[in-house]
């Protein structure tokens, strides 16, 4: 049924609806993903931060560095506990920003709701820059630095693809719509081999790739190891990950999204994503901000 594999349904190809640029869940993440989540629903309910994972705080926000494998509402319920012992008001703790489950790195979180507020308004106008690291397993790109814009989408059978760019806007089955997708990505090393460097502007030097079809770069070519940093200028759900598969790069353990799950004769229970770092206008003060997270294992080896 290889020719159906790329539609959420047998009736998606005969409809008017967009049709999704990447295939559907393997079925490795229907057996790996379930286990996942228990092992983090009982990580996350025995988690309690404590002063190793703040990153910056002061009377407005608080930055920790959430641990790979925990839910970030456990991260926020356990953030009272933390704060009690300093007497500041816990009753306006708001997310200012989410990781997925086995994402770690930068999370932000306020103590007020004007600053939510504010916060809010500033994600809406790309006024907060966010970088990643990612462990990839794949074919060594030919690319430096690229941007992918594509579209972005979920319909009523529940994953989320990668679309064409053309088709923001337009309607999938069960009434969603498809979004704008877009994402700079910067080789760091390939095997090994590179070094590590500082945040700069991705957009200088780089290529663009407009998705209009799918990828004609298979993610089965499993033979470079590649450490990648990405910013995403939209905030759309799995977006790095999503546009990892789509350039023949998936993350390693990323079963969801073609990631290898074995590796060099060692498994991989989660996906290697790393939020390095948040940087923006203080809110309330007006002074530039950077946070950077402490850098994961898997992400100095390099």
């Amino acid at each position: 049924m290889a020719s159906q594999s790329y539609f959420d349904s047998p009736s998606a190809a005969t409809t008017d609806y967009p049709v999704p640029l990447s295939p559907p869940l393997p079925a490795l993440s229907k057996d790996i993903e379930p286990n996942r989540a228990l092992t983090a629903s009982s990580k996350s309910a025995l988690f309690s931060l404590s002063r190793s994972h703040v990153i910056f705080e002061d009377e407005w926000i608080i930055a920790v560095n959430k641990p790979q494998g925990i839910y970030c509402e456990s991260v926020l319920s356990s953030l009272p506990d933390l704060l009690n012992d300093t007497g500041a008001n816990v009753s306006e703790l708001h997310l200012a920003n989410r990781l997925d489950r086995d994402t770690s790195g930068v999370m932000l979180i306020t103590k007020l709701h004007k600053v939510a507020a504010k916060f809010v308004k500033a994600f809406t106008d790309h006024k907060v820059r966010k970088t990643y690291l990612a462990y990839c397993v794949g074919l060594a790109p030919k690319w430096e630095k690229i941007t992918v814009k594509s579209g972005h989408g979920r319909s009523k059978y529940g994953a989320w693809r990668v679309y064409a760019a053309s088709d923001a806007g337009r309607k999938l089955p069960g009434g969603s719509l498809v979004k704008d997708m877009e994402t700079s990505f910067e080789v760091l090393s390939v095997n090994g081999l590179g070094c590590f460097k500082e945040v700069s502007d991705f957009h200088k030097d780089e290529d663009v790739v407009i998705v209009q079809e799918k990828s004609v770069i298979g993610c089965d070519l499993k033979k470079d190891e590649i450490l990648v940093r990405a910013s995403p200028r939209s905030g759309r759900t799995h977006q790095i990950r999503l546009h990892c598969q789509y350039l023949g790069i998936p993350i390693r353990g990323d079963v969801r999204y073609e990631g290898v799950y074995e590796w060099k004769g060692s498994r991989y229970d989660s996906h290697e994503l790393h939020a390095e770092s948040l940087s923006f206008e203080h809110p309330i003060t007006g002074k530039p901000m950077l946070l950077q997270a402490p850098l994961p294992s898997w992400a100095i080896q390099p």
